[in-house]
């Protein structure tokens, strides 16, 4: 398909996925109160936060984290608000600016008691580390911005990895679950070659899906569709074909390296069993809940569900962008 015309068709990764998907029971209460507590900051201005409510976080977290008791729930609710926040003001940052907001962000994360006080040990310090590691790419994101510039596949794999959240997000399958996993287990290459899998099949996804909201605003610089594009030469069409046939790889990838796992005795293979289990919950999760908001397909969501035709939305003006607070 040329690049010249507005619609391109998006891979039908929720078919050839084989997981089985749910919903948290703690989902309309536990949601609620994370809305209103994100909401009581006034962070944004009233495009945004429509834009923000819209999105139904808290569905993607009741879809990811389905087997979470209500305050598990409740606290992953909160954290991914608080990722979605800054996600998007970031996306609007200087370098500088955003190391700024990121440290802010990591200090208040630092007292999260009802995170903590759950975690064990070795996943408290995976959590910490994910965090600081995932603060340094999205400044290193937002340098790029400034720049420009697009990176090679491999280069851009390795950062999306991180400025994604996803590593971060899946720490929190060992809070909810309430275990804390060797570090040998994340040392194990195996255990990695599923682990990774489903980190990709994520950022793959979210990145087809997220593309036409990201182009229209100007910033699909960091995105595997417009990276693939620059670097293999292709077409929108073209590239995300490239990227359903990749994904079905990915999700192949996942399920035979879990008949290679190692065993690390019976107590933790149990724990590596949940954990995966809860790897595969955000592989399904994430695919679901991007049909079920208007975050990525606005109003035609549901449509797009079915047709998978995408149309591209022209490009916003800059003056239609509401960058600076409206006060509150």
């Amino acid at each position: 398909m040329s690049l010249t015309q507005n619609k391109f068709r998006l891979p039908d990764l929720l078919s050839s996925c084989p997981i089985d998907g749910g919903v948290n029971p703690h989902y309309e209460t536990g949601a609620a109160e994370s809305r209103a507590w994100i909401n009581s900051y006034n962070v944004f201005t009233d495009r945004k936060r429509a834009f923000f409510v819209l999105g139904c976080n808290e569905l993607l977290v009741s879809h990811v984290y389905n087997y979470a008791g209500y305050e598990e729930f409740r606290t992953c609710c909160d954290f991914v608000n608080v990722l979605f926040v800054f996600d998007e003001l970031s996306d609007e940052q200087t370098g500088k600016d955003a190391l700024s907001t990121g440290n802010i962000f990591l200090n208040a994360m630092r007292f999260r008691t009802r995170l903590l006080r759950q975690y064990g040990t070795r996943a408290t310090a995976r959590f910490l580390k994910n965090w600081e590691t995932y603060c340094a790419c999205v400044v290193t994101e937002a340098e790029l911005r400034e720049e420009g510039k697009v990176l090679d596949v491999d280069d851009f794999v390795a950062l999306r990895r991180e400025n994604s959240a996803v590593r971060l997000c899946f720490s929190l399958i060992e809070y909810c679950f309430g275990i804390d996993l060797p570090d040998e287990v994340f040392e194990d290459p195996t255990f990695m070659e599923v682990y990774w899998s489903a980190c990709d099949l994520v950022c793959w996804a979210n990145d087809i899906y997220s593309y036409d909201m990201e182009q229209s605003k100007g910033i699909s610089g960091n995105n595997i569709v417009t990276v693939l594009m620059m670097n293999k030469h292709l077409s929108l069409q073209e590239a995300a074909d490239y990227i359903g046939g990749y994904c079905q790889e990915l999700m192949d990838r996942f399920i035979s390296a879990q008949a290679r796992l190692p065993s690390w005795g019976a107590s933790v293979d149990a724990e590596v069993t949940r954990y995966i289990q809860g790897l595969g919950c955000w592989i399904k999760g994430n695919l679901d809940w991007s049909f079920e908001t208007q975050r990525y397909f606005g109003v035609k969501h549901l449509e797009v569900k079915e047709t998978l035709l995408v149309t591209l939305r022209p490009v916003e003006r800059a003056e239609d962008l509401d960058t600076d607070s409206d006060g509150e």
